[in-house]
């Protein structure tokens, strides 16, 4: 699909564009961790849908004339400071196929006081994903009021 169409083609919303060093760590871990479906990959960009959203992977060098080009370079960790949740998912077998893959695991899979089971991974470049589900009321052990 020709990159405009692509373009043309996302939902209304919120969209995440990752700058990556390379493209292949990232889309891989996408799809063997967190069970995403490609949507399309090559050394220099990437989608992935999951869970219903859509995200773009950029490869550092295709940013290079780009305003963001100096937003990463030296960067040890992106997204320092951002969690990307992925509700609605299972994260006892995302931790799972992260383990299995060699991921960091910032935290194991607990259900939290704030209704959800999750647990926090480091994937490829630093980023902290957090693939969470809602815990039933059944399964609750403590109740939180916000």
């Amino acid at each position: 699909m020709p990159a405009d169409d692509f373009g043309r083609s996302l939902p209304r919303g919120i969209g995440l564009n990752l700058l990556v060093p390379e493209i292949d760590p990232m889309e891989r871990f996408f799809r063997e961790v967190i069970g995403a479906n490609t949507i399309y990959a090559d050394e220099d960009f990437a989608a992935v849908e999951i869970a219903g959203s859509v995200l773009m992977l950029h490869a550092d060098h295709s940013y290079a004339d780009h305003e963001m080009a100096g937003v990463v370079v030296d960067a040890e960790w992106r997204g320092v400071g951002m969690e990307i949740r992925i509700y609605g998912v299972d994260p006892d077998r995302i931790e799972g196929r992260a383990r299995s893959a060699g991921s960091t695991i910032l935290s194991g899979t607990l259900d939290k006081p704030h209704g959800l089971r999750e647990c926090h991974i480091v994937g490829p470049s630093g980023y902290i994903f957090v693939p969470s589900r809602a815990i039933s009321r059944e399964d609750s052990t403590a109740e939180t009021q916000i």
